[in-house]
């Protein structure tokens, strides 16, 4: 099972996140969290498939901070290279995305990335807060 949101802000972002590391029961295969210029996509891929309770939870939770997602190709492709193995490094590289996580869901990813984007700008955008 795949669930594809976009955020508005780092801020949900990270608590998505702290919500994935804090529901045990959740069978998470890996959690993607990408940044795009308006907001952020953030992917979650379950090992199993979830009850009806379980998923009818999640989706509530989700749809709180954020709305369905449906990408790009440019980001489908990125979100598919993960998937199959290949490096952040190279994705970010060949479909011109920013990977912040892939993996274990990482709040520390995703506040070093919002940190040192602020520093470079000398300011922080919207998205970042």
């Amino acid at each position: 099972m795949d669930y594809l949101y976009f955020l508005a802000n780092a801020s949900l972002t990270l608590r998505v996140v702290e919500y994935l590391k804090d529901s045990p029961q959740l069978p998470i295969k890996f959690a993607t969290v990408i940044h795009r210029i308006d907001g952020w996509v953030v992917k979650v891929k379950m090992d199993t498939p979830l009850t009806a309770q379980q998923h009818g939870d999640f989706r509530a939770y989700m749809n709180e901070l954020g709305i369905p997602y449906n990408p790009d190709i440019r980001v489908q492709m990125a979100l598919w290279s993960l998937e199959t193995g290949q490096s952040p490094v190279e994705v970010m590289r060949r479909y011109q995305v920013a990977v912040v996580s892939h993996g274990c869901p990482n709040q520390s990813d995703i506040e070093a990335f919002c940190e040192q984007f602020t520093m470079g700008l000398g300011y922080c955008p919207e998205t970042l807060a």
